[in-house]
């Protein structure tokens, strides 16, 4: 068995951003649910120096390691988590994902994900794709919800992964940023890897990268936010998110990661404070997935609407104007 030391440390803006330690590692363990942040803790996997509280940040400055088990074999478990699903064939089935549902399992965190639930729905993935992802074609962050698809069998994964590589898929998200000084329409493009500087996170400032482009369309405009669609041309990791926080100086609404919480909370009204007072996730949807199915050569397209929050949040803003 080996195992993965994740570290740490606690920033001035991490206390502005956080009250509790679980809900600060959740935020930038992006592939390990809450869940399964406080079964590390009890198993004592989360150390520091300081005592440690699950529902208290430590102090600023505290170094904190998580020591992430990963066994040499994972069994994947079936689980009966409630899917929605909104179209379903022999080859591959769409659902709509929930904010706050992780993708696919990860070491420390093996249970309660899509691909368990999945698993529940077609017990016969295993497999198909990624020993750890079967069926999963492509992903989408844990706080982002909406449409993805996967795929039910192994030529419908492979036709669909060329299909995502290829840009030959209509993607586009719904989202609400901070600030208001954005171009109508306008095409975002930039090379995106790793933080060198934190691991957890993306970045445009490399020299090294991936190709991103990202089209930005302003929907609506309120006093300090504004409601955007963003259409994807490639897809990589974070890449809205950092566009919309390095290259826009407009970060998604919540996004602990990449935004001005700080900032922001001085913006909102009581209304929109009381709506955000136990509400984690950046305000992302995935509002429209299209392409040509790989085997019946049907075009597919399924829009959803954005979570109740989501359009709580808007209509409230409208009425901050």
């Amino acid at each position: 068995m080996s195992e993965e030391v994740l570290k740490l440390i606690i920033t001035d803006e991490d206390h502005n951003n956080f009250k509790r330690l679980d809900a600060y590692l959740a935020d930038k363990c992006t592939d390990i649910s809450r869940t399964n942040i406080k079964k590390l803790f009890e198993q004592g996997k989360i150390k520091s120096t300081q005592k440690l509280e699950i529902k208290k940040l430590p102090p600023i400055g505290t170094e904190i390691n998580i020591i992430i088990p990963e066994p040499a074999q994972t069994n994947l478990i079936a689980e009966n988590i409630p899917l929605e699903i909104l179209y379903e064939d022999e080859y591959l089935m769409i659902i709509n994902k929930p904010a706050g549902l992780v993708v696919h399992p990860a070491p420390g965190n093996y249970t309660g994900t899509l691909v368990n639930a999945i698993l529940f729905h077609c017990d016969d993935l295993k497999g198909i794709g990624h020993e750890m992802r079967p069926g999963i074609v492509h992903r989408l962050d844990k706080g982002t919800s909406g449409v993805m698809v996967v795929a039910k069998e192994q030529t419908t994964h492979t036709a669909l992964v060329e299909l995502f590589s290829s840009h030959n898929i209509e993607r586009k998200y719904e989202a609400i940023c901070l600030g208001t000084q954005l171009p109508d329409k306008d095409t975002a493009k930039s090379l995106i890897g790793r933080n060198p500087g934190n691991r957890l996170k993306m970045t445009s400032k490399v020299t090294n990268g991936k190709e991103a482009i990202t089209h930005l369309k302003v929907l609506e405009g309120f006093k300090y936010f504004s409601h955007i669609e963003l259409t994807l041309e490639t897809g990589r990791t974070h890449q809205i998110r950092v566009h919309m926080s390095e290259l826009y100086n407009s970060p998604l609404l919540n996004d602990h990661t990449y935004g001005r919480i700080k900032e922001e909370r001085r913006l909102y009204s009581t209304e929109v404070k009381h709506l955000l007072l136990n509400y984690e996730h950046p305000f992302l949807h995935a509002k429209i997935l299209g392409f040509k199915h790989p085997k019946t050569k049907q075009n597919l397209f399924f829009e959803t609407a954005p979570p109740d929050i989501f359009i709580t949040v808007l209509n409230q803003l409208r009425q901050d104007q």
